[in-house]
């Protein structure tokens, strides 16, 4: 079965919304229109049902709380960085717990190399989006838009507030560290 929007439950129907104030609605009509976009685009960067949901709800809270809900200039725009900030933050969280409990493991465990793990793709994924989240935050940025949002680059620069060769160039930096951690990686445990 595929994971949409509307599996997943985190659809609105516009028709129950007489209750919501009126200066809160643009809220709904954004969770309408940019709902199925914005859940893809959360799949492809946290790869699990959960922390798309929780990821999902939390962008929408903040545009929901924004100081004297007001609602910004470019709702798009505002609503997928918000996104894609608050995906990078369950990533960091995912990796400073995984980093905890390799501690702990290190602590009270001799370690084994498991060589099985080394050629499992769920791993490598895991491995490279914990790579990810180690990036500085202008470069993993567009790594999140451009390599797992599949944004055009200048829909990516158009989100940063930054130029398409800009965009292009951090997209390129963010390339050449990625593979040299990634190889670092595969002679060391996993980030």
């Amino acid at each position: 079965m595929a994971i949409t929007p509307t599996s997943l439950g985190l659809t609105f129907d516009l028709t129950q919304a007489e209750s919501v104030q009126k200066s809160q609605r643009w809220v709904l009509v954004t969770m309408q229109e940019f709902g199925p976009a914005l859940v893809t685009m959360l799949w492809r960067i946290l790869g699990n049902e959960e922390d798309v949901c929780d990821a999902y709800q939390d962008t929408f809270l903040r545009l929901a709380h924004l100081p004297d809900k007001n609602k910004p200039a470019n709702v798009r725009s505002y609503l997928f960085r918000t996104a894609s900030n608050v995906a990078i933050s369950v990533l960091r969280h995912k990796q400073l717990h995984r980093k905890h409990q390799r501690a702990i493991l290190e602590k009270y465990e001799t370690p084994q190399h498991d060589f099985v793990r080394d050629l499992d793709a769920p791993a490598l994924q895991k491995r490279l989006r914990e790579a990810i989240a180690e990036l500085p935050e202008y470069l993993g940025d567009v790594i999140i838009l451009r390599d797992l949002a599949q944004m055009p680059y200048p829909q990516v620069a158009r989100i940063l507030g930054i130029r398409t060769a800009a965009a292009r160039v951090y997209r390129h930096k963010a390339i050449k560290l990625l593979a040299s951690w990634m190889s670092k990686s595969e002679n060391r445990e996993p980030l």
